[in-house]
């Protein structure tokens, strides 16, 4: 199974109070720059399929596509580290790039490189926009799955069995490959990805996997050796040329610190009709 998973630097989203709003610019100056972490939850999910996690061997292909600046390289590098075979960096800036555009590249990538599936992190921590996936999906005019939590395939990933989350529940689909999944961080409970090599009673560790990953010096310097091919978006052939824009940011109102305490349910609904107005 060849599975593509595009990945994004983001900035550390534990450190999002210290981001700087200027009209319609926001401002990462000083920031650590990561890798996004619903990405990382992708990146798991196809490590998770494209191994046997009983004998911790590789049975399939991982390449990991990047589009922003050149320092891109090492988010990219830190994916080849945790297990990936091959990274694709494609050069832009932020300026450049909307869920559009990030399409438009990511389907020339899958034109070249013909995987099997694409795997995706529901959204991007910094925009938060959540339709790159169902974007490029409509551009290759494959299925789409969204907030994925289960995948199930025992044929190398022609066909599959899907569980995704919905407001109303859990909803079981199978589908047919190629496709382009979105997953949520729920992919990485025990048992909720099977590939039909690792033994069915082979069951991960809950979410801590990711740590199990961490480059270590010897698989940081194994990343480094492997294959990273780099291009341009108009080296594809795809013009950078938006149609989301933003106008304007505006960081939430500080909190007051004063404290009501209501005696009663009715006085509670009253306020929250004629002040707060959100009844």
């Amino acid at each position: 199974m060849k599975i593509l998973v595009p990945i994004k630097r983001v900035a550390d989203p534990a450190n999002a109070n210290k981001v700087k709003v200027s009209g319609a610019t926001v401002t990462h100056d000083g920031l650590e720059w990561v890798m996004n972490p619903f990405d990382e939850w992708a990146l798991e999910t196809a490590l998770r399929l494209t191994e046997n996690a009983a004998d911790k061997t590789r049975v399939g292909e991982i390449v990991i596509v990047s589009i922003g600046p050149k320092e891109a390289v090492e988010t990219i590098r830190e994916a080849l580290g945790k297990g990936a075979e091959r990274g694709i960096l494609v050069e832009g800036t932020d300026a450049e790039l909307d869920s559009h555009v990030v399409a438009q590249v990511l389907a020339k990538i899958v034109e070249k490189e013909k995987p099997d599936l694409v795997l995706m992190g529901k959204q991007s921590a910094d925009g938060d926009s959540n339709v790159a996936g169902t974007k490029l999906a409509e551009t290759l005019d494959w299925p789409i799955l969204n907030y994925v939590s289960h995948i199930e395939t025992a044929d190398d990933g022609k066909t599959l069995t899907i569980k995704r989350e919905l407001d109303v529940g859990v909803q079981t689909l199978k589908v047919t490959g190629p496709a382009v999944l979105t997953v949520s961080d729920r992919i990485l409970k025990p048992g909720t990805v099977k590939n039909g090599v690792t033994p069915a009673s082979f069951e991960y560790g809950d979410l801590g996997d990711l740590n199990s990953r961490l480059s270590n010096l010897k698989n940081i310097m194994a990343g480094r050796k492997k294959p990273l091919d780099e291009t341009t978006i108009a080296a594809l052939g795809v013009e950078p040329k938006r149609v989301d824009s933003y106008v304007g940011f505006k960081l939430p109102a500080g909190r007051s610190g004063n404290t009501t305490y209501l005696a009663t349910v009715d006085e509670l609904v009253s306020k929250l009709q004629t002040e707060a107005k959100v009844l």
